[in-house]
């Protein structure tokens, strides 16, 4: 147990450490159609004792087309939820569900309930500037505002009203960029543009700029995809030390970066959510055909 309270774990496992499970099993053989999944049951544990977010049956339609069909989960605090699965299995349309980017898009609706905090998402009175406040977005792609390095970080807090001078601006800061692991870096060019820096630093002054507002979420869509593996190592390495003040959500086509960096592993297919569980119990020993199949590379 450590001094903050939050049980100590070993080093951050890497490629080639565990394995993956190759043997075929007798789990839940996977069905012929989409259609003949519908209300099928996710295998696996959705539920957790101290959830963030509690999410249930939601779905999400893009004018006609059902994209994903309704996906029970909660999100737990101070953990980093993996979801994976192949390209179009709606795991993005989901992690956009949480703080409704899926607002933005013309045609989409979202059905079920989506409950922060145990408050509404979608309720009225929600505000949804207030909402991705407290739900902060990495993207894909680093996506530096065309400002100075401080400019960037400091965005947020000004237009919420969290700091009452320069100095406190300073020091929010200051420390996000310390948090996001790149205060070394750049302390001594704040004033020059970020989208000057490298691709990896890119990304962590994007994670700086989110954890500024202080939120309680942080959702991350193939936060390393651009980068090279010595910056994907680097964000990882960020996201472990994350999750002690944050839960945090991932989107990940890489199954080694799923089982490095997360707790809880969600898999997706064509738009319905098959399977969710502790990470080392889904990687080796999946319980639905579909995962396994996934994971030892049958398909995806």
């Amino acid at each position: 147990m450590g001094a903050s309270g939050i049980p100590e774990e070993p080093h951050r496992r890497r490629i080639g450490e565990g394995g993956l499970n190759l043997k075929p099993s007798g789990r839940t053989p996977a069905a012929a159609s989409l259609e003949q999944r519908a209300g099928e049951q996710t295998v696996g544990q959705a539920s957790v004792a101290d959830a963030v977010f509690t999410c249930r049956d939601v779905n999400v339609f893009y004018g006609s087309k059902h994209a994903l069909r309704s996906v029970s989960i909660d999100v737990a605090r101070r953990q980093v939820l993996a979801m994976i699965g192949p390209s179009g299995c709606g795991k993005s349309t989901f992690l956009r569900c949480l703080n409704r980017m899926n607002d933005t898009i013309p045609g989409a609706r979202v059905t079920g309930s989506i409950h922060l905090d145990k408050t509404d998402i979608h309720d009225k009175r929600q505000d949804v500037v207030q909402l991705r406040a407290r739900v902060g977005m990495v993207f894909q792609k680093p996506n530096p505002f065309p400002k100075s390095i401080y400019d960037n970080v400091a965005y947020g807090p000004r237009i919420h009203g969290m700091s009452r001078s320069r100095a406190d601006l300073d020091e929010i800061v200051c420390t996000s960029l310390q948090r996001a692991g790149l205060w070394d870096e750049v302390k001594d060019r704040l004033n020059r543009p970020g989208t000057g820096l490298s691709g990896g630093q890119q990304q962590r002054l994007c994670i700086a700029r989110a954890i500024a507002v202080q939120p309680e979420v942080i959702l991350m869509d193939e936060p390393c995809s651009a980068l090279d593996p010595v910056a994907t190592a680097r964000v990882e390495d960020l996201i472990e030390q994350l999750r002690a003040s944050y839960a945090i959500v991932i989107v990940t086509h890489s199954m080694q970066q799923a089982a490095r960096v997360s707790q809880r592993t969600a898999y997706f297919h064509m738009g319905s959510l098959i399977e969710v569980g502790e990470t080392d119990r889904v990687f080796t020993n999946p319980r639905h055909r579909l995962t396994e199949d996934y994971i030892t590379g049958r398909f995806g």
